[in-house]
C-alpha cells in the first residue's frame, strides 16, 4: 500500500441502513465528515463505510467526532470504529482465511476495542466445522459457508461482543482497500 497517505482512515458505522432503522444517505454522511474538517471523503456501498483524510486527528478521536455528529446533525445513534490506513492494511494482511471461494461468506468483524481479541481467543479452541474462525489484531474473521444467518461462529462472536464489533464481508473490505490504494490501482482492478 505504498500510495496510502499516513493521514487516511477508514470508518465503519455499525447498523446503519439495515432495514428501516438508522437511515443515512451517503451524500449526507460525506457532507457530515466534510463539515467535521475531514478531506477527500468517499463512501463505499450504502452501509456506512467511509474512507477519508483525517489530517492529524487520531482514529479514536475521529470515531468520537463522527459518533457525536451523527446524533447531533442527523439524529442517528451508531457505533463508529475508525482504523488508520496502516491498521486497515494489517487487518487485510492478517486474515488467514482469505482467499475464500465466496467473498460474501467471509466476514471481517472489526473490533471497536482491539483488546477484545483476548476475550475471543478461547473460541479458537472450539471446532466450528464447516465454519472457521481466525483472529487478528484489529478483527476477527469468520468463514460462513452456509450463510451468515445460520452461522454459529457469528452468533458466538455477537454474544461476546454485542455492539463492540461491526462486520463487513470480504468483498466490501476489498473495495475499501482499492480506495485506499488510490485511483490508479482502483481503475486497474
Amino acid at each position: 500500500m505504498a500510495n496510502v497517505a499516513n493521514t487516511q482512515q477508514v470508518a465503519f458505522l455499525r447498523g446503519i441502513n439495515v432495514g428501516r432503522a438508522k437511515r443515512v444517505a451517503m451524500a449526507d454522511l460525506r457532507k457530515l465528515l466534510g463539515d467535521l474538517g475531514f478531506a477527500d471523503v468517499r463512501t463505499v456501498l450504502n452501509s456506512g463505510n467511509v474512507v477519508f483524510d483525517a489530517g492529524q486527528v487520531t482514529p479514536a478521536e475521529a470515531a468520537g467526532r463522527i459518533e457525536e455528529a451523527l446524533v447531533l446533525k442527523l439524529g442517528v445513534a451508531a457505533r463508529v470504529t475508525v482504523l488508520s490506513a496502516a491498521q486497515f492494511a494489517e487487518l487485510i494482511a492478517q486474515n488467514t482465511l482469505a482467499p475464500a471461494s465466496d467473498a460474501a461468506r467471509l466476514l471481517a468483524l472489526v473490533l471497536n476495542n482491539p483488546a477484545d481479541v483476548q476475550r475471543l481467543a478461547p473460541l479458537l479452541q472450539q471446532s466450528w466445522q464447516p465454519e472457521a474462525l481466525a483472529l487478528g489484531q484489529w478483527a476477527a474473521y469468520a468463514w460462513c459457508p452456509d450463510g451468515v444467518l445460520a452461522s454459529k461462529v457469528l452468533a458466538a462472536l455477537g454474544a461476546m461482543l454485542g455492539d463492540g464489533v461491526t462486520s463487513r464481508n470480504w468483498a466490501t473490505m476489498h473495495k475499501l482497500k482499492l480506495l485506499l490504494d488510490g485511483p490508479d490501482v482502483a481503475a486497474n482492478a
